[in-house]
């Protein structure tokens, strides 16, 4: 059985990393709805977007474009060229948060014939250096702090790669909030968009609102849906950073509370443990002090 200064010692640590998780529980719960604020106040505009091109497409059904419809019909799976990006954290003490989502994209990777991967995320980016899967390009200082610019940068690059016809398929590979205890890895497709998006994904409230009038076309459909779309992945990319860094914050609070809780209980365990050493101990001093007393006793009556 260990010692009572040892013991003590040990629950001296524990209680010092009780301190760090607790505020680590604290951080995370500040910057998760600082991150929620941020996406209720973009997320009208965006709507806004797809509401947009929504009339278009529903005012102009037989209307093809190169967003929607950017390869030959007869193109095989195994020809197509793949780009993947893939939102991990820059740090860990999220639980299972960057596993499932690293996991995910692997697999997507692998089950790729021509796959591009782009990273966001400094544990993602060094995870896939360790498994020799090559990144094209990963962009920094994003996970931890999702701004609309960066958002921009990013979707940008994308559709510079699928307009210049470097790839075929962008699909966005991120982790959504489910509720406030669970959150679940997702992957959607960027581009090319698919008309059923645009008419089952606006919010109910919003569709209400959304005016039926006909209405003429300035310069053109093409010309409105290039300023158009690109922002539209934009706002998509924007929202998904923010719905990961959520996911992130929440997963680090679950996990902070883990350790919290997981180190109660061992403070728990350790000050039984004391007390039955400094009982022992106590109990073995009291022993020492009769039988020295007994000792003296018997050395006077001899």
């Amino acid at each position: 059985m260990a010692g009572a200064i040892e013991i003590k010692n040990r629950i001296k640590s524990i209680q010092d990393t009780m301190k760090i998780t607790r505020a680590m529980y604290m951080i995370s719960s500040n910057k998760l709805q600082k991150a929620k604020t941020s996406l209720q106040a973009t997320e009208p505009f965006f709507y806004g977007i797809q509401m947009q091109i929504a009339r278009l497409l529903r005012h102009i059904p037989e209307f093809e474009h190169l967003y929607f419809d950017n390869r030959p019909k007869d193109l095989q799976e195994t020809e197509k060229r793949q780009g993947f990006l893939v939102v991990t954290a820059d740090k860990g003490l999220a639980g299972a948060y960057n596993h499932n989502v690293l996991k995910a994209a692997e697999e997507m990777f692998r089950k790729s014939s021509n796959p591009t991967m782009y990273v966001i995320g400094q544990l993602g980016y060094h995870y896939f250096d360790a498994h020799n899967i090559p990144i094209e390009e990963e962009f920094h200082y994003t996970a931890q702090n999702p701004t609309m610019h960066r958002a921009r940068t990013i979707a940008d690059r994308l559709v510079d790669a699928y307009h210049n016809e470097q790839l075929d398929e962008i699909y966005m590979i991120y982790t959504r909030m489910v509720n406030g205890m669970a959150e679940e890895v997702v992957i959607e497709k960027l581009l090319p968009l698919e008309r059923k998006d645009f008419t089952t994904d606006i919010p109910k409230e919003m569709l209400a609102g959304m005016p039926q009038e006909q209405f003429n076309y300035y310069p053109s459909p093409e010309k409105l849906l290039d300023r158009m779309v690109p922002n539209y992945i934009t706002g998509f990319v924007y929202g998904a950073l923010i719905e990961s860094y959520s996911c992130e914050q929440n997963a680090r609070m679950s996990a902070m509370k883990a350790a919290t809780d997981n180190a109660t209980d061992m403070l728990s365990q350790l000050s039984v443990e004391y007390n039955r050493v400094r009982q022992a101990s106590i109990t073995q001093e009291i022993t020492e002090v009769v039988g020295g007393a007994k000792a003296l006793r018997r050395k006077k009556n001899d």
